[in-house]
Formats: structure tokens, C-alpha cells, sequence
């Protein structure tokens, strides 16, 4: 059975040598030669396993990995003056470098492997989305108002630091985490409550399930009348859209605990809040862990969304309505990539805490091991 680290070495080598051989009928730069000519060579080597298998450094990561990068800068520096087809099968031979350096590596018994595989993989993915992002819309000429390059973004987000801070401040800062504090926290202690008391259980959790399927364009707006165009309606609305997820999985995990384990705490007598802080919430922590990662998310969307409905002239989804209108599609990205940046870096902070407060979880265990 061929596996894929033999499917990227037979690709590479035929990609390789056509892309040796592109290179004498269009490019002229000489760190594109060079890069077409060290991919040549290594195609070559491929198909000739007596050579391949007799050089060993041939077969170690840290080569794939290098002539990819090498390359992909080679790339980026020569693709303002023109987009060849040497320099796309340099793209999608630099590109496999990287994708059998991975192979090869996640093959190896190694003590940074977890480090790497947490780490260095999504990292190298994300380069490589980045560059053929960059190789595609300039490469194929598509024009700014559709789809800016990331080069063109990243220029705008350095030059417009001030303006995205202020729109992260009002967004993020005040909205977003006033509103998941208050729904996060209202929605735990409901549940207690809920939980205790049969008819607090039929009477809110029809109502939670109603308030949760209301759409937030509808719900926006009346809170904008309610609470006015700052960012108290705004965090309204992410309360409302955090309580009924938390609601849901605190209930569902206070009952994750399985009966043999109650009736052991009734045998010595402990009360109804001995058994809720000694059992139940301990099983719960995985529960209500998973809904403050979803919920990291839902505010910082629903935040966002609202700002459309009436804010000050500042905010991420204010700046983003107005950009879009002025067709600046950069400053749009920009906005985009700072509140992608906050919701990965919050939900990454909720999986770190559930990992040391949950270390006890079986899954965690078997990761371990």
C-alpha cells in the first residue's frame, strides 16, 4: 500500500523536473533559477533511489523544510513583476516541501514532537495559506475591491494601529467581555437554581430555549432602544446569546454524575450542597468549560453584528459597515483579522484553564499517555 509521504516524493520528483525545465523558457531571474534548479536537482534525486538512500541528509526534514521556505521568498519577492507558470510549479513544488518535511517529522519518535505538533504544524499551515492567498490574487490579478492580497492588509492593519485598537477597545474590551461575564455567570447560577427546584426547571427552560432562537437582527435593534447606542446594548446582546449555551451544558453536566457515585456521598450523610460542590460540579467542569469556549466566540459575533444597528463612531462592527461602503475592502480585512486574533487568543486562554482545572478528565489522561 503507498502511503502519502511516497505520493508527495513521486510528485515532487515529476513536478520538480518540469519545473527544472520551465525555466529555460521563461524566467530570468536569477533566485528563481536558482530555486527551479535546487528543486530540479532534487527531483532528480528522488528518482534515483541508489543516490537517495546513499546521501543521507537527502532524507532529513530540515532540507524539505528549508528549500520550501527558500523558495516561497524567492517567490514573493519576484511575483510583483509577473506570474509565470515557473513560478507556479515553484509554488506548488515549494509548497510539498513543506508538506513532506511535516511527514516526515510527525514519523519521528521525538521529544518536541507535542511541541511541534502544537504549535510549528498550524503555524507552517497558516504560512502556506497566507502564501498561495497572496500567490492567487496577485498572480491572477483579482482585483482589490474583491479579494486584497494579505500584503496589502497587512500594510493597512500597521498603518491603522491606532484606529484598531480603539475599535478593539470599544468592541472587545467593553461590550464583549461585560456581556459574556454577565451572561456566563447569570446563566451558572440559574442552573443551580434550576436544578434544585422542579419547577424552575419547566417554567425557564422553555423560556431560555424560546430567547435562544430569537435571530439577532431582530433582537439588536430593541436593544439599542432600550439601552442606547453605547456598548451596554451592545453587551445586552451577547448576554442573551451566551445564557441559554451555558444554561444547557451546566444542567447537563450537573446530571453527568452516575448514580453509584451519589448514592456513595448519601452514604455518609452529605447534604444536597456538600454533593453539589464535592461531585457534581467537578463532573460538570468539562460541561460548562465547552460552553465558555463556544460562548468566546458567540459574543464576540454577536457584539459585532449589533454594532450594525446603531453605535458610536467607533467599533469593529461599525468600522467594518462604514469600510465596506467606502469600498476600502483592506481596512475591512483588518478589522476581520483583529477580531479573528482576539476570538483565537480568548478561546485558546478558556482551553488552557479547562486543561489544568480538568486535568483529573479521562480524556486528558489518555492524551498523556
Amino acid at each position: 500500500m503507498i502511503n502519502m509521504r511516497s505520493i508527495l516524493t513521486y510528485s515532487l520528483a515529476i513536478l520538480g523536473l518540469i519545473c527544472f525545465l520551465s525555466v529555460f523558457f521563461e524566467s530570468n531571474n536569477p533566485q528563481i533559477i536558482f530555486s527551479a534548479i535546487l528543486i530540479g536537482m532534487m527531483g532528480f534525486f528522488r528518482i534515483n533511489p541508489l543516490i537517495y538512500q546513499k546521501i543521507s541528509f537527502l532524507n532529513d526534514f530540515k532540507l524539505d523544510l528549508c528549500i520550501s521556505l527558500l523558495a516561497a521568498f524567492f517567490i514573493i519577492k519576484e511575483i510583483s513583476s509577473g506570474f509565470g507558470q515557473t513560478l507556479w510549479f515553484l509554488s506548488i513544488c515549494a509548497w510539498l516541501h513543506s508538506w513532506l518535511a511535516v511527514e516526515k517529522l510527525m514519523s519521528k519518535e521525538s521529544k518536541i514532537f507535542p511541541l511541534v505538533y502544537s504549535f510549528g504544524i498550524p503555524i507552517l499551515f497558516g504560512f502556506w495559506l497566507l502564501f498561495f492567498w497572496e500567490v492567487i490574487t496577485v498572480g491572477l490579478k483579482i482585483p482589490t475591491v474583491i479579494l486584497p492580497p494579505p500584503s496589502m492588509i497587512a500594510i493597512k492593519f500597521m498603518s491603522s494601529l491606532d484606529i484598531l485598537f480603539a475599535d478593539f477597545q470599544q468592541t472587545f474590551m467593553k461590550s464583549v467581555l461585560a456581556g459574556y461575564f454577565i451572561g456566563c455567570s447569570s446563566a451558572f447560577i440559574f442552573a443551580v437554581l434550576i436544578d434544585k427546584n422542579d419547577f424552575l426547571r419547566r417554567g425557564l427552560l422553555p423560556v431560555g430555549n424560546f430567547i435562544s432562537a430569537l435571530p439577532i437582527v431582530g433582537i439588536a435593534p430593541i436593544m439599542v432602544m432600550w439601552f442606547g447606542f453605547d456598548w451596554q446594548s451592545k453587551a445586552a446582546v451577547v448576554v442573551v446569546m451566551t445564557f441559554f449555551p451555558m444554561l444547557v451544558n451546566t444542567l447537563s453536566g450537573l446530571n453527568s454524575s452516575s448514580l453509584i457515585e451519589r448514592d456513595l456521598l448519601n452514604t455518609y450523610a452529605a447534604t444536597y450542597w456538600q454533593t453539589l460542590f464535592k461531585l457534581r460540579l467537578p463532573a460538570a467542569m468539562p460541561f460548562i468549560f465547552n460552553a465558555l469556549k463556544i460562548n468566546s466566540t458567540l459574543a464576540l459575533i454577536g457584539a459585532i453584528v449589533a454594532e450594525f444597528f446603531g453605535t458610536p463612531i467607533v467599533g469593529i462592527g461599525f468600522r467594518i459597515s462604514t469600510e465596506v461602503g467606502r469600498m476600502n475592502l483592506d481596512m475591512v480585512w483588518a478589522e476581520i483579522t483583529v477580531a479573528a486574533i482576539a476570538g483565537s487568543v480568548s478561546y485558546g486562554a478558556l482551553s488552557l484553564i479547562e486543561r489544568l482545572v480538568t486535568s483529573w478528565h479521562p480524556s486528558y489522561r489518555l492524551k498523556n499517555n
